[in-house]
């Protein structure tokens, strides 16, 4: 894990705190209608408030050709202030210039201001270091706890820890510990879990992470490449056809790297992909050619649970069937419940993150019982592949210049 500073290693009394957040929500009819990245940054928040700073807060959110209404941060304040237990928050209508200059100037210790949208202005995505200077004007530190952006380059996010003292938030923090537990200094067996539709959309991923783990299960559509890959008859399932070769290298990569692969043993099938349609578990070497395999099977779930039982460690992007409709949402649920089973008592580290996983976790109600669930997406993705993350690797270099 890259070294960085954290807010321990500032003084931040009588200062102002530029803080890097992504408030890059969900909002439904002009309300939030997720507030888990808000509920996540409000604890560095209130630590930098009862240490006597003034915090003013950034964010990009969506992807606005320039100023929109539609677009603007005021849709996020509510959410925001209700976080922070109904705190006062001054809105600047601009993130540079005047008119941030004048919210921010007027702040106090234990005052919180929130800039209008950093992608208002096409610098932000351009990594311009004079954009970043502007922005560097509403404080004396920087404070980066927008893991979930740490993939982009971006002005708010790299040029500007070159301009101001840069450490990580909590909630960055956090997320740099448990990605680090969990395939850089794991307890191990490690356990791979992962899903989705397509290998072709996960490639590096799962190069990267067979390199990583001792055992990895791959479910949903994605395993159906592998399974034709392997002269299994798929039926009208969801299936890479051109991937094959792909798929054994993945497969020979594996034996090579001494990482045990599960795939599905059996599986539940449909003629159509539809609610309540009507189903049936068959072995994955009888599936009918006119069916579609929607989910892992009782054997299937069976078979991940053992492996549960003897790994310490669990990484987990991506559902193993069609989750969003039931019945296909069975063999995720059943696993997700066996995960939350095991860390509950203590026996696992279970780490997962990719905005489908998040959201069949929450559809099987074990969010808050995994050691910690990313709501990253595109960056927890992207160092699954192993990459290095701008926002991480600007963290680091402004700790090794400290």
């Amino acid at each position: 894990m890259p070294e960085f500073l954290t807010l321990d290693d500032i003084d931040v009394r009588g200062k102002r705190v530029l803080v890097r957040a992504d408030l890059n929500v969900p909002v439904k009819d002009g309300k939030v209608s997720d507030a888990t990245r808000i509920e996540r940054l409000a604890p560095t928040i209130t630590a930098l408030l009862d240490k006597g700073a003034a915090v003013v807060v950034m964010s990009h959110f969506g992807r606005p050709k320039g100023p929109d209404p539609k677009s603007s941060l005021r849709l996020v304040l509510p959410a925001l202030r209700l976080s922070l237990g109904g705190r006062d928050i001054a809105f600047a209508e601009d993130c540079v210039g005047e008119k941030a200059e004048r919210v921010v100037s007027g702040l106090r210790p234990g005052q919180v201001a929130l800039l209008e949208n950093l992608r208002f202005h096409p610098e932000e995505e351009q990594n311009s270091r004079d954009f970043a200077k502007a922005l560097a004007e509403s404080g004396d530190i920087y404070v980066d706890d927008a893991f979930s952006a740490a993939h982009r380059a971006h002005a708010s996010i790299a040029a500007i820890t070159e301009l101001l003292p840069a450490v990580a938030g909590k909630s960055m923090q956090a997320e740099l510990e448990a990605l680090s537990a969990a395939l850089e200094h794991p307890a191990r067996p490690v356990l791979g879990l992962v899903g989705g539709a397509k290998v072709s959309t996960k490639l590096d991923l799962l190069r990267f992470v067979i390199g990583k783990v001792d055992v990895l299960a791959i479910g949903g559509a994605m395993a159906n490449t592998l399974l034709f890959a392997k002269g299994v008859a798929v039926g009208r399932s969801l299936c890479e056809r051109d991937m094959a070769g792909n798929a054994r290298e993945l497969m020979a990569l594996a034996a090579e790297c001494g990482c045990r692969i599960i795939l599905p043993e059996d599986a539940v099938v449909a003629a159509e992909l539809k609610a309540g349609v009507a189903a049936r578990t068959v072995a994955i070497s009888t599936i009918p050619d006119d069916m579609m395999i929607l989910d892992i099977g009782p054997k299937t779930v069976a078979s991940i649970g053992a492996a549960l039982d003897t790994a310490k460690t669990l990484v987990w992007n991506g559902p193993l069937g069609a989750f969003e409709t039931p019945p296909f949402d069975q063999g995720t649920t059943a696993v997700a419940h066996k995960v939350a089973e095991l860390t509950r008592a203590g026996q696992l580290r279970s780490v997962a993150g990719g905005g489908d996983t998040v959201a069949a976790l929450a559809t099987a109600g074990v969010t808050q019982d995994l050691s910690y669930v990313s709501t990253a997406g595109g960056a927890f993705l992207e160092w699954l592949e192993g990459r290095e993350l701008p926002g991480v690797a600007a963290l680091a270099a402004a700790a090794h210049r400290a």
